[in-house]
């Protein structure tokens, strides 16, 4: 095998990857059924919908809300309900160079996507989207102070002997809001009351491109079930429905760089369920009911983590919450690829040259299968004339010639797939190395130098692509080849122009890989033939 069917054998990997990640994205069938876990459950799954009145919630004339703001954080929390209706990242902009945060949550006019919680059950206080409880907050606008670690937000509300306080309370430097549900009951009367969590956004398409085939959706935790996604179609076509018994598992709408996520706390027998509601998707928790006795007082507590894909830090707020960050099925080399650009980014602090330092890196531990890649090109090419001259001897028999051919590549030692395990390596580590990239929001809006302004998008002068196109093609000039016929070999002739077509809209990071590992490909092309021509194996 040649450097030219190698690398057409990378371009039709390539693009049956992207074809096949683009069909995953939109093409993917719902679940045929939803099953329930059953050992351990404390309560059966309770019919949420049945509890909330299923209508859209609509902005009340005396609602107002209240503003948090802490060093990372901006919320904007509804006194009715106590909904949080919008979270501004304060780190991360909304453009490249814009002035303006980010928004993750927001409520506005034909897109809604909000953190709601409340109180169910026989003295809930959450009785209909329509009917919900009107707290009231000691002041309109609470900030996290300097040298101030925590800050808690009280709203009460009092009904019918029973004092609610719900109470959200934010950490400097952290995405993980808590948010606890105090009730205490002086009614003269037993109380029964129930915690729900969930978040509420339009139904919307799963967005991507073939280059960038990004997700959009659900997705949800549980004891048995490490991450999975569940996208706007799947709750369409059925409401899912899981049991927690050891209350270990979480909810999330997740998008491109940046999750949201409730994640219950100390709740054995809670539910993850979704529902549907006109062009709007809940997923989310519910917690078992309490019973608390007159004089007596119940607390439920949940966590809201409202922020980027940031690994160890969700890792730390909840178990698998950082498989948020989705590496896909190859996410055994693309985690530790991970770890290892960050480790490098921490020395360099810039990751364009930590990618370039990475490059590096993984070819060079390639080197000693490159080597043998090219060795055993070399040898075979050698073989041609001796391969030639049996076929004309010969002729159709193809069982006596694999006979043959077996028995001459044993005498010259020639390993004849000795040259595609190093491509089949690659491969992996490409692809591992595209999600690493793709999924890293450390990398969003991080620049490299000169023109390119951030690595996470395409080069907008479209220099990387055509450096890296003319990079394949001097590789294609540098290797012989044994290659006659004229079709191979215009499409060989073609396939550096494919190539730089399709990395025109790949990520900058991603084309600078792969441009840096064409560098040292070219660069190890020369030492191994001059190695070669030593040996004499090496004759173009």
């Amino acid at each position: 095998m040649d450097s030219q069917r190698n690398i057409l054998l990378i371009a039709l990997a390539l693009v049956s990857f992207l074809l096949y990640q683009q069909w995953q994205v939109e093409k993917t069938p719902a679940p045929q059924a939803v099953e329930q876990a059953q050992s351990g459950s404390t309560l059966p799954a309770p019919s949420f919908a049945d509890e909330l009145d299923p209508h859209p919630a609509q902005s009340s004339p005396s609602a107002k809300t209240i503003t948090v703001t802490t060093d990372v954080l901006t919320l904007s929390i509804d006194t009715v309900g106590g909904d949080v209706v919008a979270a501004d990242l304060n780190e991360y902009s909304a453009e490249l160079d814009s002035d303006d945060s980010f928004v993750l949550l927001r409520d506005t006019q034909g897109h809604q996507f909000i953190a709601q919680s409340g109180l169910v059950g026989p003295q809930g206080i959450d009785l209909s989207s329509t009917n919900r409880p009107h707290y009231q907050a000691s002041a309109e606008s609470f900030t996290l102070a300097d040298g101030q670690d925590e800050l808690r937000i009280p709203l009460t509300y009092q009904a019918n002997g029973i004092e609610y306080t719900k109470t959200f309370i934010v950490k400097r430097g952290s995405y993980a809001i808590d948010v606890a549900f105090d009730v205490v009951n002086n009614s003269g009367n037993n109380a029964t009351v129930g915690m729900y969590a969930h978040l509420r956004q339009n139904v919307m398409d799963s967005g991507g491109s073939i280059t960038m085939p990004t997700y959009r959706g659900g997705a949800y935790s549980t004891e048995d079930v490490r991450y999975k996604k569940y996208s706007f179609d799947d709750m369409q076509d059925r409401n899912l429905s899981l049991n927690l018994p050891d209350g270990q598992g979480w909810a999330a709408m997740i998008q491109h760089y940046f999750a949201t996520a409730w994640i219950p706390r100390n709740e054995p027998g809670s539910n993850l369920y979704t529902r549907v509601i006109g062009n709007l998707a809940d997923i989310g928790v519910r917690m078992p009911n309490k019973t608390v006795a007159d004089g007596a007082q119940a607390n439920f507590e949940a966590t809201l983590w409202v922020g980027p894909k940031l690994q160890s830090e969700m890792a730390e707020t909840a178990p698998n919450l950082d498989l948020v960050v989705d590496y896909g099925w190859l996410w055994f080399i693309a985690k530790p690829l991970h770890t290892l650009l960050s480790f490098i980014q921490g020395f360099v602090s810039n990751w364009g040259v930590a990618i370039i330092i990475l490059t590096f890196i993984v070819r060079g531990a390639m080197y000693p299968l490159t080597k043998a890649q090219y060795t055993s090109m070399a040898k075979m090419r050698m073989l041609q004339p001796k391969l030639q001259a049996m076929r004309e001897r010969i002729g159709d028999d193809r069982q006596r010639m694999s006979q043959e051919m077996m028995e001459l590549y044993k005498k010259e030692k020639v390993n004849p797939l000795g040259g595609c395990l190093p491509i089949l390596l690659q491969m992996p580590i490409f692809i591992a190395l595209y999600w690493a990239l793709m999924e890293s929001v450390e990398l969003r809006h991080s620049p490299f130098f000169g023109w390119i302004h951030d690595l996470s998008a395409q080069d907008p002068y479209f220099i990387l692509p055509l450096l890296m196109g003319a990079s394949m093609f001097l590789i294609q000039k540098m290797s012989p080849t044994t290659v006659t016929d004229p079709m191979q070999q215009k499409i060989m002739t073609f396939m550096p122009v494919m190539f730089t077509f399709f990395f025109l809209w790949f990520p900058s990071g991603l084309v600078l890989y792969w441009l840096v590992s064409n560098i040292v490909t070219l660069i190890q092309q020369t030492l191994i033939y001059r190695a070669l021509e030593k040996k004499g194996l090496h004759s173009k």
